[in-house]
């Protein structure tokens, strides 16, 4: 009987990823792994040559697949798996005219980035930094009545901006600490928030009522820049803003000079525009602002079930079989 033979087709990762997804793609019999072996992005020069004559391209939230990329890649090229759940870096546009497939691996981050966005308003909110920079440096004296005083959960209004899977987990969350009002905007109100009592308002209401507002929601041309200047001066002045969504949703200037005006009391961010942002940026001289250097699906659990759900997207789209996470184009 004769043997059928598959001809293996080359795959190109754009990064070294979790070894769960690696072992997948190096146990497979049907694709030859090309990978940029770093833990640093890939150059654009180094990116364009990589991609030439590969049937699958695993990549990064960093890396921009446009349609210079796509031309370089060429016919062959089936299937992009990003190993992430946004995918504002692929030009879909052009990826749907070319019938390519894509991947991407949603809901397995919502509980780490959720719980990452709620250590990040507890230690901006009690100013758990501002502490322990004061115990290293000598600046902890004798208890005082108001040093380091910040805000509580206990009886608060929480606003929380996308109440989607993951703006969901966060409500969850907070909602034990003793938050008194679930407050949400979005597009439409969600059937449910009725769970957590969670109330839909207009997002001027939202701002106006919060004590910790929390952004949650997807990059679009409607939410680009919307927190901006506007947007601070409806918030309390007491109040604490959250954001673990996309950086580009603020405008970092406002922000700043809403922080140093005393318009909102504080800020942390786990998503900034540019990332990495540059040591000597303003918003890194303030202490009622935390900036993390977006870690918010950072467990060694989510990494690999991400690592391994991004592999498995590359090959199945090799193989022409249904996805476990498509992108619906």
């Amino acid at each position: 009987m004769q043997s059928v033979v598959h001809k293996v087709m080359k795959v190109f990762l754009t990064r070294r990823i979790p070894p769960e997804g690696m072992k997948i793609l190096t146990q497979s019999e049907l694709v030859k792994v090309d990978r940029w072996d770093s833990d640093e992005p890939v150059s654009r020069s180094d990116l364009l040559k990589g991609v030439q004559g590969a049937h699958g391209l695993l990549c990064l939230l960093t890396d921009k697949i446009d349609a210079e990329v796509l031309d370089a890649a060429g016919s062959s090229l089936k299937v992009i798996s990003t190993l992430s759940v946004g995918f504002d870096h692929l030009d879909l546009h052009e990826i749907k005219k070319r019938g390519i497939r894509v991947g991407y691996t949603p809901d397995v981050l919502t509980d780490a980035t959720a719980e990452l966005t709620v250590a990040l308003l507890l230690a901006t909110a009690r100013r758990l930094p501002e502490g322990i920079e004061e115990v290293k440096n000598g600046g902890w004296s004798s208890w005082k009545p108001l040093w380091l005083c910040g805000y509580g959960l206990s009886g608060s209004t929480v606003g929380v901006i996308g109440l989607g899977r993951i703006g969901m987990a966060i409500a969850r969350r907070l909602k034990p600490f003793g938050v008194k009002r679930l407050l949400y905007s979005g597009r439409t109100a969600k059937p449910y928030a009725s769970e957590l009592d969670g109330e839909f308002v207009p997002l001027d209401s939202l701002l106006a009522d919060s004590d910790f507002v929390v952004v949650s929601c997807s990059l679009t041309n409607h939410t680009e820049g919307m927190c901006g200047r506007s947007f601070f001066s409806k918030m309390k002045n007491t109040a604490v803003f959250i954001n673990t969504s996309r950086g580009t949703v603020v405008n970092q200037e406002d922000l700043y000079q809403a922080l140093t005006s005393g318009q909102i009391a504080a800020a942390g961010l786990d998503v900034t525009s540019p990332e990495p942002l540059p040591p000597d940026h303003p918003l890194l001289t303030l202490k009622n602002c935390v900036i993390l250097p977006h870690i918010g699906s950072a467990t060694y659990d989510t990494r690999g079930v991400m690592g391994s759900l991004a592999a498995r997207n590359l090959l199945a789209g090799i193989e022409g079989t249904a996805m476990p996470s498509e992108l619906p184009l």
